[in-house]
């Protein structure tokens, strides 16, 4: 097998990458799961040399390779250090993973990352294990989960675009951002806009005004201003809300996903899909409803216009 090659058939498949506790592992699961029910083949490489506790069938382990309390321990690293290193090592090493993906020639894959912002917005060691993988035929797109905790509050949020859009610079691949635990964003408070706001990332100048009703934010408007300007200028941020147990969510992140891969499916994976969504929930698979969310705050929206109408 030449470097420039893995064979003259495609490769497709998904790089997870976000910052730590944005649910990538449980999107891996998941995402193998709801893809094995429509007859996908689904294999999962686990990239993250810190991750111990894995749900989903791990078909390549990095851990094989290189694990972070190896390297924290015997170079005297800390995490973060660590993690680069880890990189570092398995960019320096890849005829390893080559020889393990050989072994699952055909199959769609998964790539767990690792939760270091740092390796998606500035440094080069994943960038070029990604761009490895396209000379060997590899087609990817980059599903960058972002906690939707953050919508609830407009200091963050315009961190996260920020985030999300020098990720997509960085990693130069295909790119979809995901807003996960859809299901428990209610946990963290009432959203200040509908949900549309957060997804489509519409006018950003109505969340610089909602900061400045606080007096810590009201000191950095300006800033914000440029900061918020620049997401629009480029105007390459959205996101899709994703809640793992509701098939129709996990539906639309992979028919994002696939055009944005290019990954194309056949009339039996069609069919298979059809019929899980028109299938009845069964025990094993508890779906829940993520549009409810947004139809509550449509709701609350339209009552609260009544109200004022009301009032006048």
């Amino acid at each position: 097998m030449s470097e420039g090659s893995k064979g003259s058939s495609l490769a497709f498949g998904q790089v997870v990458i976000g910052p730590p506790g944005s649910g990538k592992t449980t999107y891996c699961h998941g995402m193998q799961e709801f893809m094995g029910r429509i007859g996908r083949k689904v294999t999962v490489v686990n990239l993250d040399p810190a991750n111990e506790v894995m749900p989903y069938q791990c078909a390549v382990d990095i851990a094989e390779l290189i694990t972070l309390p190896d390297v924290m321990e015997n170079l005297k690293l800390g995490p973060n250090g660590g993690l680069i290193y880890c990189m570092e090592y398995l960019e320096a090493n890849f005829d390893w993973l080559q020889e393990k993906l050989a072994a699952f020639k055909g199959h769609y894959y998964l790539f767990d990352c690792p939760g270091q912002v740092e390796l998606y917005t500035h440094h080069d060691a994943l960038k070029n294990v990604f761009a490895q993988l396209a000379k060997w035929n590899f087609r990817l797109a980059a599903v960058h989960l972002v906690d939707s905790h953050y919508c609830t509050d407009p200091g963050k949020f315009i961190s996260v675009l920020c985030t999300s859009l020098s990720t997509m610079l960085h990693v130069e691949l295909p790119h979809v951002n995901v807003l996960s635990k859809m299901d428990l964003i209610e946990q963290y408070g009432k959203l200040a806009f509908n949900l549309d706001y957060y997804t489509e990332v519409l006018d950003l100048s109505y969340l610089v005004d909602h900061l400045a009703s606080d007096p810590f934010f009201r000191n950095y408007r300006r800033l914000n201003e440029k900061l918020v300007e620049v997401v629009e200028d480029y105007g390459l941020v959205s996101f899709v809300p994703l809640n793992v147990q509701d098939k129709e969510s996990m539906r639309q992140v992979m028919q994002a996903v696939d055009k944005a891969n290019g990954y194309s499916f056949g009339d039996q994976e069609h069919r298979s899909l059809e019929a899980l969504m028109s299938a009845a929930v069964g025990a094993d698979f508890h779906f829940t409803s993520t549009l409810a969310v947004q139809e509550k705050y449509v709701q609350s929206q339209d009552k609260a216009v009544e109200e004022e109408v009301m009032d006048l």
